[in-house]
């Protein structure tokens, strides 16, 4: 079986617009959060989110790249060609069919579906029920219902991986994945097995969402599964807190490229660490709650670590799932207590969420990029806000909290969970390069 490294990251978050920028920012444990800009929220129940700020695509995506894409699109291209040109990747010099892009998005264009519905309904279209009657003129006469010709375009979900392709000539294997917030690691996974399988010699893989909207921050605040600390954003998210009330919006996009070990020697690629193995398990429990014995993430754990061929008293760090919600965290930890025990004597954990928010289907490429660079670096970011653990919590269960950890002995295994609504769970690992 072909080994598969990381030789390429790209990072557009609400930390930074950069991995650098972003790194810096979850070691230094800083909040993303503030209030929401990008539409009034002063009526909604939340009323804030971890959104991207200063984000210029103008300077790597032309007039029509930008006008013919949903920002979800336009957070992947430029994280994407971030990850490009840091593997130094010269395509020219490669046959295009060797390299595939798989990326993933859990809700596609929706600030685009937004717009375009509301235009239509702006537009004198029949009101929903009417069996679209026609004017009194006829058909074909009065106001007809407006959609641009981009409106399919855009808001498609596979389109962010289809314009990675054509921007780069990229003529592999290409598609999206969709599992929640499980996304971007089932896209990592799928990426790492067809080079495995010898399908490619490079993919590109990560994953983008643009969710802070009217819909999806009402529709996910009628579920109660928002934080509804508007007098204190940036403290809102506190996974594993006694006092966590729910999830913060994130958005932005995480880009890696992966590359079969032989190739990338052969150029002379800096390799950032392995991918040493993944696994993805299902619930099969609930549309929207996780199990709460944390059965199939306990599960997708063990078959990771297996894939890698590591046994579970050599993770060093694993970046949790973790959200800040009252039933997914503690699941979560049921299912890391029963695979490594209560008090695992070499596993540091930490929850970058408290400081990203959640970016849904982009949330684990951006996690996938905090294991590599714990690797690379030796530095655990923390889980911020936390004051008080949940007393349900093992108390040998190292949480890093507060600051950054520089770990005594160099990184050697990373793990990232992710888990989605429908009962999703996507399990990577990634392993320092000898």
């Amino acid at each position: 079986m072909k080994k598969v490294v990381v030789t390429g990251l790209g990072a557009i978050t609400p930390l930074g617009n950069d991995v650098n920028t972003f790194w810096s920012g979850l070691v230094n444990g800083h909040s993303g959060a503030g209030p929401i800009t990008k539409f009034d929220a002063s009526k909604f129940k939340t009323r804030f989110a971890c959104e991207v700020r200063g984000f210029d695509p103008s300077g790597q995506l032309d007039r029509n790249e930008m006008k013919r894409t949903d920002l979800f699109t336009q957070y992947a291209l430029v994280a994407a060609s971030q990850a490009i040109r840091d593997a130094g990747l010269d395509f020219s010099a490669m046959d295009p069919f060797d390299t595939g892009v798989i990326w993933g998005t859990g809700q596609g264009g929706m600030q685009t579906f937004e717009d375009q519905v509301t235009e239509y309904a702006l537009s004198g279209a029949p009101a929903p029920g009417s069996g679209g009657a026609a004017a009194p003129d006829g058909p074909g006469s009065g106001p007809q219902p407006r959609f641009s010709p981009f409106f399919v375009p855009k808001l498609i979900a596979n389109m962010a991986s289809g314009m990675i392709s054509i921007k780069y000539g990229l003529m592999g294997i290409n598609y999206t994945t969709v599992s929640a917030c499980a996304t971007s690691n089932t896209a990592i996974m799928d990426a790492l097995t067809y080079i495995r399988m010898g399908k490619a010699k490079v993919m590109v893989t990560g994953g983008s969402e643009a969710p802070v909207t009217q819909a999806s921050v009402g529709g996910f605040s009628s579920m109660k599964a928002l934080s509804t600390r508007n007098d204190d954003p940036t403290h809102a998210s506190r996974p594993f807190d006694v006092s966590r009330d729910g999830f913060v919006m994130g958005e932005g996009g995480g880009a890696l490229v992966l590359e079969e070990y032989e190739h990338a020697r052969k150029r002379g690629a800096r390799i950032y660490a392995e991918l040493a193995g993944a696994a993805m398990t299902a619930d099969a429990y609930h549309m929207t709650a996780t199990h709460p014995e944390g059965l199939g993430a306990l599960r997708a754990m063990q078959l990771a670590l297996e894939d890698s061929g590591i046994n579970k008293e050599e993770v060093d760090y694993l970046n949790a799932h973790a959200t800040s919600t009252p039933v997914g965290d503690l699941s979560e930890v049921q299912a890391i207590t029963r695979l490594f025990g209560a008090d695992p004597e070499n596993l540091f954990i930490s929850a970058t969420k408290s400081m990203t928010g959640h970016l849904l289907g982009a949330a684990g490429a951006i996690e996938a990029i905090a294991c590599i660079l714990s690797i690379r670096d030796s530095i655990l970011p923390p889980t911020i806000n936390t004051l008080n653990l949940d007393p349900e919590i093992p108390a040998g269960l190292k949480i890093i909290l507060g600051s950054a950890k520089t770990a005594s002995r160099p990184v050697r295994v990373a793990m990232s969970n992710t888990f989605g609504f429908g009962g999703h769970n996507g399990i990577v690992v990634f392993r320092r390069i000898s």
